[in-house]
């Protein structure tokens, strides 16, 4: 295997399970310890993972890092649209659908806000808003209260007990990351205990998750890849990641 192939090969390896360890690769590749860490510090100048002791991990934010609303917004727009187009067509008049916080369950909010007879359950004060503001009297809108976090979650006991006393057809969940390890993750511990209650409501779990989210990792742990009845992401989700994914999850769709 010539080096830009093993490299590859690495990379993937690492986007796969969040992080590699020089001894595994040693091992995987049959070459030396000092050919692998050249390897590592080829692909960690070219920005494409993050070197640690003993070897090397997806580059990008912290575990706990927590970005903003505003901030994620911006971000893959045109994918998280795609996304939201597909999710649309699973949701049939007259259903209970659960939406968590997050921008692609947002801009999936938009294109069901005028969808008859809906019961809308969301955790989201800005979902919730998008709801209220069609002024639909056949709709019913669920706010389940609690402590507001900077992604705009409410999260926290007032949530989760509130979220305990309902059932849903289908929950939407967008999460901050998925690996095979992990499973769908977020960097905020209370958001994930409400989102595991919202799991745990709804009939069917369909989550939401452009290709950046894949070897993302959070503090904690939501649900695992085969919880997901459907996980639905975009055409930048690589190869590898696509069959790995089509293996867990219930039905993988990509838009």
């Amino acid at each position: 295997m010539l080096a830009p192939q093993r490299q590859q090969a690495i990379l993937e390896l690492v986007r796969l399970n969040g992080g590699v360890r020089v001894v595994d690769l040693v091992r995987e590749f049959g070459v030396s310890d000092i050919t692998i860490r050249r390897d590592l510090e080829v692909l960690a100048e070219r920005g494409l993972l993050a070197k640690v002791h003993g070897g090397a991990t997806v580059i990008g934010t912290g575990s706990t890092d927590e970005p903003g609303f505003a901030a994620k917004s911006v971000q893959q727009e045109e994918e998280k649209q795609a996304i939201a187009r597909r999710a649309t067509s699973m949701v049939r008049p007259g259903t209970a659908v659960a939406l968590s916080a997050g921008t692609t369950t947002y801009t999936l909010a938009h294109r069901l806000a005028n969808t008859p007879g809906l019961t809308v359950v969301t955790n989201s004060v800005r979902i919730g808003d998008v709801f209220l503001h069609t002024g639909r009297p056949d709709q019913t809108v669920v706010l389940t209260g609690g402590v507001r976090t900077p992604s705009d979650a409410l999260v926290g006991p007032v949530a989760v007990a509130a979220i305990r006393l309902l059932n849903v057809d289908v929950l939407f969940l967008g999460v901050h990351g998925m690996t095979v390890r992990a499973g769908f993750t977020t960097p905020n511990m209370m958001e994930a205990e409400t989102d595991r209650a919202l799991v745990e409501a709804a009939s069917r779990l369909v989550v939401l998750a452009d290709h950046t989210k894949w070897g993302t990792v959070g503090i904690s742990t939501i649900a695992r890849l085969g919880e997901a009845d459907v996980l639905v992401s975009d055409a930048g989700l690589p190869d590898p990641a696509r069959s790995v994914l089509a293996e867990h999850v219930g039905e993988l769709v990509i838009v």
